[in-house]
């Protein structure tokens, strides 16, 4: 029998090939009995171990071999495997092959086993029974779903392959003599293709075959039609099968249908927090077997093992897959990076978990080297420890050095145990029970006057009534209908509720906007599990309710907004809007072509943003400038991700990009908006085609839609078109030279004043510079100062009549010495100097203007410090009344009577 060093001998292997092979064979002495067996295996080393294993080297490989029937077929793909086995040991072994190309061309090997073997057994199939066909009459093939890690395109070197079975409709195949149905035809072509794969024949195996993921497991059938496949997982599916599915991969046969049909079991429309505690019971399930059976030493399934970072991977995508569909991917270091990327995870995890994944995955492929088998184990006995010791390259002197190697190793899963614990750790036994004066409360174990005198110690003010509001909520209908796990869940969040809003300075009210928020959302137990998850989250939630009952209304109407405390760091962070942009853009991009979804996401992504900008307000971290230039470039840019989304959708549209563009009139002008600010804008145009009026007409129309309608995610902003040429009787969009003449010769004064604090938008660029340039030319035209005066004297003095009288209060907006006042100032000012003095032309708003006219001494330089003082406090109280709920705009007198005073001095002066 020839020997290794006999075969290398006479083959005259280069030196640096000759110690690779070498090297491999120490390592691995199932690659030794392949390369004695056959020597063919060995020349295919000698020729081409610089080169990976592509797929195309496995397609032409079978094409070349002479598969007559099922012995011939088995015969093929076992030649095929011990030839991509040796490639893959010893360029794996030698460092020629990094983690990657040994995941992918196993993988690949996989996929093409289970292709050709299918190819040719329908093959030889369909002449004794026919083909499968629906209804129809259209052919019917097996859809054959990788699971695990094939799926996830990282398949182990000798591991099974999880495999599902399915096939798109009923009926039976068309043979006239012999048919059978479809489930009958599918299964036996299902047997058989296992039979060809899994199979050990004399020259081995290919790959195990498990189907135990399908619908009932072993018990169930082998082969599903897509309409069971669907029953039985809107029925009867498990939490560890969404968790299966997430790495479920079509391998074989086409089927859009299929991933439609499951993408909503895998990945729920709504953040999934319950996710945390079914992940984690399911790894307290698996480690209470790996206990049992003593497998600490199994690196995939022990403490800190390759489960543990599979796990903390695929938790995040099971809460945000459905809301984030680019997270629905399925290679674990991809997903991994992503999650960074997202800043779901810090990068330091991050890095560590891969680094381990990479040194674990690369250890469960040596440890399978040896001998071919399946396992995770390390070995026991000296000899197998110097040899993975050395396969890792942990050695000294050709001799593996285990106790180093164990070292790296447990270094590694110490970490992943430590990554993995942070993950998922209950913090409801450390945060919630250790609360039993506030559980006793909650769950009325306690006499009313104990109660109510418990609540005043912790710092209630109205003990008795809080009590009442409590008891009520306890024996309300909506709590006890509630499923056994959420109500769980209510009862171990409202301890910690009473105890936080006793912690505030308005506890009563606290707590009732706290009720008001959990009797909103516990119909979604995901919502409560995110808030049982996170108790710092919990503690923000109730910050935010207690200094903001209209924040607290705000969480209430969008409660998937509570998403968004999880992570301070965005919380607070300072909005890139540009980002921003893109990233609107790209979620956009990922629901294409279904429109209610798009309209949805858009509002998300608004009210998302809108709460950090809030949040930050409330924080103190935002001046009034800033806050306002933050809403105002929020809305600017909804607005110009509407108009690229919209277009498309637009019926009888004749060019790719359209020729239209968005004016802001206004506080959306003006940069000045507010929460609450509804959007002043005209449409304007500039395409001379025949068709585009009416197109862009119809443009307008569905932006004006979009905007205004109310989905189940809420209003995007109200839109106010009434500024446009000729106000609501006019045309709902304007060609640039008619706004043009129409502005020249046509235009009212109040037209002009709304003018001095107009803006492009959104849009084409273009129309932009030339709306700016006939603002420029309107507001600098010569005017009879008198008639101006006379005019802006006679519109005030109309609105002053028309508003109702504050009743003893001062109107922010609308009262003598308020808002308009210094508006109507601002504009009168402009529009009679800005002829000789065009810098009052820009709109850098009202009190950069006050600034401006007094540095050119237009008005006295210390009463226009004075009004801009006033302007901005003014608005400062427009925005701190709206975070407390108040809707209208009026304040004691005492608190504004200096800034009117200052304001009227000016008004004064002016007129």
């Amino acid at each position: 029998m020839l020997t290794l060093d006999m075969i290398l001998s006479e083959n005259r292997a280069p030196s640096s090939v000759e110690a690779y092979i070498r090297h491999a064979v120490s390592c691995s002495p199932f690659l030794a009995r392949l390369l004695s067996k056959d020597t063919a295996l060995l020349e295919d080393l000698l020729t081409n171990l610089s080169q990976a294993y592509q797929l195309s080297d496995m397609q032409s490989f079978l094409s070349l071999q002479n598969i007559q029937d099922e012995a011939g077929l088995k015969h093929a793909l076992r030649a095929l495997r011990q030839q991509v086995m040796a490639r893959i040991i010893t360029r794996d072994l030698n460092g020629l092959a990094d983690l990657q190309e040994v995941m992918h061309s196993t993988s690949h090997l996989a996929e093409i086993a289970v292709q050709t073997a299918i190819q040719y057994l329908s093959l030889w199939l369909t002449p004794q029974y026919g083909t499968p066909v629906n209804a129809d009459g259209i052919a019917q093939s097996l859809i054959v779903v990788g699971m695990g890690k094939l799926g996830g395109d990282e398949l182990n070197v000798s591991s099974d392959i999880d495999l599902i079975f399915a096939y798109e409709d009923e009926g039976e195949t068309d043979s006239k003599t012999n048919a059978i149905s479809n489930q009958d035809y599918f299964t036996r072509l299902g047997k058989k293709l296992i039979a060809a794969i899994d199979e050990s024949t004399a020259d081995g195996f290919v790959f195990r075959v498990d189907m135990r993921l399908r619908p009932f497991g072993s018990e169930g059938a082998l082969v599903s039609c897509l309409d069971a496949l669907e029953d039985y997982y809107q029925t009867n599916g498990r939490e560890w099968e969404r968790y299966a599915w997430i790495k479920g991969r079509v391998i074989a046969g086409e089927s859009a249908k299929l991933s439609k049909l499951l993408k909503p079991f895998v990945f729920r429309k709504y953040l999934d927090f319950g996710a945390f505690a079914s992940m984690r019971d399911l790894k307290i399930q698996i480690q209470r077997d790996v206990n049992s059976k003593g497998m600490q030493d199994n690196i995939k399934l022990g403490r800190g093992g390759i489960r543990e970072i599979e796990f903390i991977a695929q938790v995040f995508q099971l809460i945000r897959g459905g809301r984030d569909a680019s997270l629905q991917i399925k290679p674990t270091l991809s997903v991994l990076s992503l999650l960074k990327d997202k800043g779901l995870l810090q990068e330091k995890a991050v890095h560590e978990l891969s680094e381990a994944y990479i040194f674990l995955r690369n250890l469960e492929h040596r440890l399978m080297y040896v001998e071919d088998a399946q396992t995770q184990e390390l070995p026991k006995t000296d000899e197998g420890r110097a040899r993975i010791a050395k396969s890792m390259n942990f050695a000294s002197d050709g001799v593996g050095d285990w106790p180093t190697f164990l070292a790296k190793l447990n270094t590694h899963r110490q970490i992943v145990q430590m990554h993995f614990d942070v993950t998922f750790s209950d913090t409801t036994t450390t945060h919630y029970d250790a609360l039993e004066t506030e559980q006793s409360i909650w769950n009325g174990q306690l006499p009313e006057t104990v109660a109510v005198q418990d609540l005043q110690q912790l710092g209630f003010m109205e003990p008795l009534e809080t009590l009442r509001r409590l008891n009520a909520v306890h024996q309300s209908s909506r709590y006890s209908k509630l499923p056994e796990l959420s109500r769980q869940r209510f009862d171990t969040l409202m301890p910690y509720v009473i105890s936080l809003s006793a912690k505030t300075p308005n506890p009563d009210v606290t707590l009732l906007r706290m009720l008001d928020l959990l009797e909103s959302i516990c119909r979604r137990a995901s919502y409560l599990a995110l808030l049982a998850e996170h108790p710092e989250a919990m503690h923000l939630v109730v910050k935010l309710c207690s200094s903001s009952p209209w924040l607290a209304n705000y969480l209430t109407q969008h409660p998937i907004l509570l998403d968004e405390l999880l992570d301070t760091r965005t919380l607070y962070a300072a909005p890139d809007f540009t980002e921003l942009q893109d990233e609107l853009s790209s979620r956009m991009g990922e629901v294409k072509g279904d429109i209610e979804r798009q309209m949805d996401v858009m509002r998300h992504f608004k009210h998302a943003t809108m709460f950090r900008i809030a949040a930050q307000d409330i924080h103190g971290e935002l001046q009034l400038e800033t806050l306002s230039d933050y809403l105002t470039a929020l809305a600017d840019l909804i607005l110009n991700v509407s108009l690229t989304t919209i277009w498309p959708y637009v019926r009888g549209k004749h060019r790719e990009v359209p020729k239209f563009a968005v004016i802001g009139y206004g506080k959306l002008g003006g940069k000045e908006l507010g929460y609450a600010s509804d959007l002043d804008i005209i449409f304007l145009y500039d395409d001379d085609a025949p068709e585009a009026g009416e197109v862009y007409a119809r443009f307008a129309q569905r932006i004006n839609n979009w905007f205004n309608s109310l989905t189940s995610a809420g209003l995007l902003y109200e839109t106010d078109l009434q500024l446009r040429p000729d106000g609501n009787s006019g045309l709902l969009v304007s060609d640039i030279a008619a706004f043009k003449e129409y502005q020249l010769h046509k235009a009212w004064l109040w037209e002009h004043q709304a003018l001095t604090r107009a803006r492009f938008v959104a849009g084409d660029a273009k129309i932009g510079e030339a709306f700016e340039a006939i603002r420029g030319e309107v507001i600098a035209q010569p005017r009879d100062p008198e008639t101006l005066k006379i005019e802006v004297l006679s519109m005030r003095q109309k609105m002053r009549d028309a508003q109702p009288d504050a009743k003893g209060e001062s109107d922010l907006k609308h009262s003598l010495g308020g808002i308009i006042d210094v508006e109507f100032l601002v504009q009168y000012l402009v529009l009679k100097h800005a002829v000789a003095h065009p810098e009052l032309i820009k709109n850098i708003g009202n009190i950069a203007l006050l600034k401006v006219l007094g540095s050119l001494e237009i008005i006295n330089s210390d009463l226009a410090e004075k009004a801009a003082s006033a302007y901005r406090e003014y608005r400062h109280m427009q925005h701190m009344l709206k975070l407390q709920g108040i809707t209208n705009n009026c304040v004691e007198n005492a608190l504004v009577a200096e800034h009117a005073k200052n304001v009227m001095t000016l008004w004064l002066e002016v007129f």
